[in-house]
């Protein structure tokens, strides 16, 4: 689903060529129907599976961004001339990214590029988020998210994050305490890098981000096209990129390529 940040997050739905509002929906019934078809992503062939969220196999073998390392950005191997796609690993590797702490399902560490904020906060279903280190390349994010996960997670529990709102975290005074536990490494880090390739964000201020939900789930209950075609619920709310129905919750980036048909009742 596009995203954009406003008072609560504004969902649009792509469907075929068009992109379907979605936050007047919620409160509705809603019919999403799977038609058989699979289209990748990148090459729009026909494919009987979908890979790594949305691409054909030859894709998903042949793609930098398909790659290991976009999941471990400290195994990045675009320096040791490894990269699938090195014109691709130029524009998107080798460009400023943020190093974050968000609290989706509790508080968290992650990276990402600097055009992708607040989409990936969004993304990840956070209610806050504040930017702690600006770096130049994905390679150094990294390596400073490997130094900050010894002492706080890296991943979000989605069944907690889609079960209501995270307690508010003091971001800030989280920031400053991970700094004096890290201290020592991340100023070993800073100096085999180049002068001036990690900066520390002192200023950064706290985004605050409310989601449309009318109502959480009290149990979460996965929706999945590969095993029903049909899904038809009341809308009760998105967040992340979850569809959250009186019936489940569905994953709508993991079916990217899926042609399916909407239907507001």
């Amino acid at each position: 689903m596009v995203s954009s940040l406003a008072e609560k997050v504004c969902y649009e739905l792509p469907v075929g060529d068009q992109l379907l509002p979605m936050n007047g929906l919620i409160g509705n019934q809603l019919k999403l129907t799977y038609l058989g078809e699979i289209n990748c992503l990148h090459c729009n062939r026909k494919s009987n599976k979908s890979f790594a969220q949305g691409y054909c196999y030859p894709c998903f073998k042949k793609l930098a961004q398909c790659d290991l390392c976009i999941m471990k950005p400290e195994q990045c191997h675009y320096a040791a001339g490894t990269c699938r796609e090195p014109e691709w690993g130029e524009q998107f590797c080798m460009q400023d990214h943020f190093v974050y702490l968000a609290n989706s399902s509790g508080l968290k560490v992650g990276i990402t590029r600097y055009t992708q904020i607040p989409t990936r906060w969004i993304d990840q279903g956070a209610t806050q988020a504040l930017p702690i280190f600006r770096v130049k390349t994905r390679l150094q994010s990294g390596q400073l998210e490997v130094i900050l996960k010894q002492h706080i997670a890296d991943k979000t529990d989605w069944r907690k994050m889609l079960k209501g709102m995270a307690e508010n975290k003091d971001l800030a005074a989280e920031r400053d305490r991970l700094l004096a536990e890290c201290g020592d490494e991340i100023a070993e880090l800073s100096n085999e890098q180049g002068k001036g390739d990690i900066e520390f964000l002192k200023r950064a201020e706290v985004v605050n981000i409310e989601f449309p939900v009318q109502e959480y789930p009290k149990k979460v209950s996965s929706l999945n096209f590969d095993k029903t075609a049909e899904i038809s619920g009341k809308l009760q709310g998105i967040k992340g990129q979850y569809l959250i129905f009186d019936c489940g919750v569905l994953n709508i980036r993991k079916f990217g390529g899926y042609r399916i048909a909407v239907e507001s009742c």
